[in-house]
């Protein structure tokens, strides 16, 4: 769909969405001049659509009282946002949004023109997400149906969490706020009554849960989305330096996302600085690229390495 025609639908939804607008707002929120936005109007009144205007203050452009725009009107671009956006949901979430997803791109094949059915049709074919379910989704199925409920009804979760520290679990009431996906790994957010504040819970460590019949009032101003990436920022972390040596170099300018940085050295080595949560994580990390990598610092990370390397060689010699 040409520019021109996606602002008249834009146009036609702003004056549905609130009638009496400035032509100035209106040219404002389509990006374009007031003089083009007069001319756009001037395009609808030529398609029939029903426009008119009041002067005053309290006046402006507004659409005949009971008109509607036929809905599902889309362009190429929204319909293709909409079609990946259902099929990333059902990659996701598994079997709990698997029939929805399926149904809406059903219907949205079903009622789009045959242009815009081609248009999604190879953007699914070519734009591609895959490997977002690092966890086993199937396994977690029924919890986070629950979680989901929880969430959804206000309702508290009594659950036993098996904390890295705490192998054989703790019974802990929540109130649940949300359910956040970060780097393959669910995470129920929401307030830890035995804490008293509150907390992040790896789904995949949730061990027993019960739905409760208690209701809560959950916090207007809270934030999930800000919340989660502050808890996982705030948590204790390791810097550690790796250098890369020449050969290696690429793998680290390959794989930008997993340093806080990179320094590159004369030689044509790279020192990347990586954030680690514990030992046992930097550790892995540093063996993970066998001898094409040294740890700079820490010297604990460095032992951990040698020990790990002592212990590796008399396992296989």
């Amino acid at each position: 769909m040409t520019q021109p025609a996606t602002r008249l639908i834009n146009l036609i939804m702003l004056m549905q969405r609130r009638p009496n607008q400035k032509a100035a707002d209106l040219a404002d929120e389509l990006g374009v001049s007031v003089r083009s936005l007069h001319r756009y109007m001037a395009g609808l009144d030529e398609m029939g659509i029903p426009v008119y205007s009041e002067r005053g203050p309290y006046g402006g452009f507004s659409l005949v009282r009971g008109y509607k725009l036929p809905p599902l009107i889309f362009t190429a671009e929204e319909s293709v946002v909409i079609a990946l956006g259902a099929a990333l949901v059902q990659e996701m979430w598994g079997k709990l949004y698997q029939q929805a997803a399926s149904s809406a791109l059903a219907k949205l094949d079903t009622l789009l023109p045959e242009a815009q059915r081609q248009e999604v049709a190879w953007a699914r074919r070519s734009l591609l997400s895959l490997g977002m379910q690092r966890r086993n989704m199937e396994a977690l199925a029924p919890l986070v149906e629950t979680i989901r409920q929880a969430i959804h009804e206000h309702k508290q979760i009594e659950i036993n969490y098996q904390g890295s520290n705490r192998p054989a679990g703790e019974q802990r009431r929540v109130d649940s706020y949300a359910l956040a996906y970060r780097w393959g790994w669910w995470y129920l957010v929401g307030y830890c009554h035995t804490r008293e504040a509150m907390r992040l819970f790896r789904v995949d460590r949730i061990k027993e849960y019960s739905l409760l019949d208690t209701a809560f009032m959950p916090r207007a101003d809270f934030d999930g989305r800000a919340f989660v990436e502050q808890e996982i920022e705030g948590q204790g972390h390791l810097t550690v330096r790796l250098q890369f040596a020449p050969a290696m170099a690429q793998v680290a300018r390959a794989n930008p996302f997993n340093w806080q940085g990179m320094e590159e050295q004369p030689d044509g080595s790279i020192i990347a600085i990586l954030r680690a949560p514990d030992l046992t994580w930097a550790a892995s990390m540093a063996l993970a690229y066998g001898p094409g990598v040294t740890v700079l610092e820490p010297e604990e990370v460095r032992q951990e390495v040698c020990t790990w390397a002592r212990t590796i060689m008399e396992q296989y010699s």
